[in-house]
């Protein structure tokens, strides 16, 4: 038995051991509250007003992470690409929260969105059209594309935006960038938002963006080569146009074009960065100028295939991002022309054109069942014109028209010939007919002539007199 001062002695003991855990937890929840940078669930900072939207749903990796990997094609480890020496350069370290509004726009996005190379990619699937997949006028004919997408990617969260809710997302995702904002309403053409859409969506969120109406042939997790780590990789695109001709500047307006009806990419990459900055700028600078009239045919250059191709050869061949000391010169169109399997350059995997353009039958592409085709686009026609935008359409069109032309001039020169061969059939079987009249009339004059001889041989006869012997003597 405990005596009372023995039992009062250990009762104190604990209690001062109770205080002291007490107030050291209290001490660390209360510096829990002091203001910190937004983080996302990658522990990397995000916009404070990003940090509002729902948490994102599980990465590829995790929402596929008992699907086995197809092999595909290995990266190109030749020399020939040129990648620059020493790799991307590593982003710079978390910042405290601070006032962006005097920064550059560039360094504005990049606080805003920063890059972790070495995240995994979210599992977003973003497309855009007038009406969602729930709605009665969403097409029938686009049906089993978008389908196509949740059936190759189970667990991803898969998005139809339309144009009002786009318009609701950017300024959620933008508000603390009224420049990007004024730059995204002010666009006066609906395609012009909706490329600049897949641009800021990806930078701020990331996952996959692709066009309504393309096909999912196989699973996104099978677009990385195996020997190449996915925490590695932090872009991927595909060639949209590879013209090995000496007329190409007529049908496409890069040597090497990129596309952009599919892109996957970890949020803050430096080239969707970069695009978007570029895009942002470009607006602002022609309405402050009053030239933002954009036409169909400028639409590649401002926010299409074209400009996206320029940033991206620009991100390959800038100090900015890569340690050029080593680098064996610029990287151009010649190191990924002809190209069959997937190259690698800095953290942008960059896929032929099989990819994510099987079935053109031209530039190389392989038909939708090769192991490569990863994509499929049917050139919808989502805006006009086409011909500006789609891979090897306008050529098809063209040799479409032609093969029309010609099977038209066929048909003319066929139903010519019929009506010739008719027309001499009745030419002919008029001349018979003539014939057959004419030795109809000349045998009836003949008869004719006949009778009228044996008329006149009987008056004849009738008017002479027989001579005979007379009887007197």
């Amino acid at each position: 038995m405990l005596s009372f001062r023995k039992a009062l002695t250990a009762a104190a003991f604990v209690l001062t051991i109770l205080y002291l855990l007490s107030h050291n937890t209290h001490h660390v929840s209360s510096n829990s509250h002091i203001p910190s940078p937004n983080l996302g669930t990658d522990g990397k900072e995000e916009s404070g007003t990003a940090a509002a939207a729902p948490p994102p749903p599980a990465t590829q990796d995790e929402s596929q992470s008992n699907k086995g990997h197809v092999p595909s094609t290995p990266v190109s480890t030749s020399s020939s690409a040129k990648a620059p020496a020493g790799g991307l350069k590593q982003p710079a370290q978390q910042r405290p929260i601070m006032d962006t509004a005097n920064l550059p726009l560039i360094d504005q996005l990049a606080y805003q969105f920063p890059y972790d190379g070495e995240s995994k990619f979210p599992a977003y699937i973003w497309q855009t059209w007038k009406y969602t997949p729930a709605s009665g006028e969403f097409s029938e004919d686009l049906r089993p594309a978008e389908a196509s997408w949740s059936e190759k990617h189970p667990g991803f969260v898969h998005e139809v935006i339309t144009d009002q809710v786009a318009v609701h997302l950017m300024r959620h995702l933008y508000a603390s960038m009224p420049d990007v904002l004024e730059a995204y309403n002010s666009l006066p053409l609906p395609i012009l938002k909706a490329d600049f859409f897949r641009y800021l969506i990806l930078l701020a969120r990331g996952g996959i963006y692709t066009d309504i109406d393309t096909w999912a042939l196989q699973s996104a997790l099978d677009w990385i080569p195996p020997n190449v780590p996915r925490n590695a990789v932090g872009l991927v695109i595909g060639i949209e146009a590879d013209p090995d001709r000496p007329d190409w500047h007529e049908w496409y307006s890069r040597r090497i074009q990129f596309c952009q009806w599919t892109i996957e990419a970890k949020p803050g990459h430096p080239v969707l960065r970069e695009i978007v900055a570029n895009i942002t700028q470009e607006t602002l600078k022609r309405k402050k100028a009053g030239t933002l009239k954009v036409t169909d045919d400028n639409v590649v250059e401002f926010t299409g295939p074209a400009i996206w191709t320029d940033i991206i050869f620009d991100f390959f061949n800038s100090d900015k991002y890569f340690d050029m000391t080593a680098s064996n010169g610029n990287i151009t169109w010649r190191d990924f022309t002809g190209m069959t399997a997937a190259k690698k350059v800095g953290d942008v995997v960059v896929l032929p054109i099989t990819s994510f353009s099987p079935g053109v039958k031209q530039m190389g592409a392989e038909e939708d069942d090769h192991p490569m085709a990863f994509v499929k686009h049917e050139f919808g026609g989502t805006w006009k014109p086409e011909y500006l935008r789609h891979i090897g359409e306008e050529q098809q069109e063209e040799e479409e028209e032609e093969k029309k032309r010609e099977e038209e001039r066929k048909k003319r020169q066929e139903e010519k010939r019929k009506r010739l061969e008719e027309r001499k059939k009745k030419q002919e079987a008029e001349e018979q007919k003539n014939k057959e009249v004419e030795a109809t009339k000349i045998e009836e004059n003949q008869v004719e002539k006949e009778v009228e001889e044996e008329k006149t041989e009987r008056k004849v006869k009738a008017t002479t007199k027989p001579v005979g012997t007379s009887r007197v003597q």
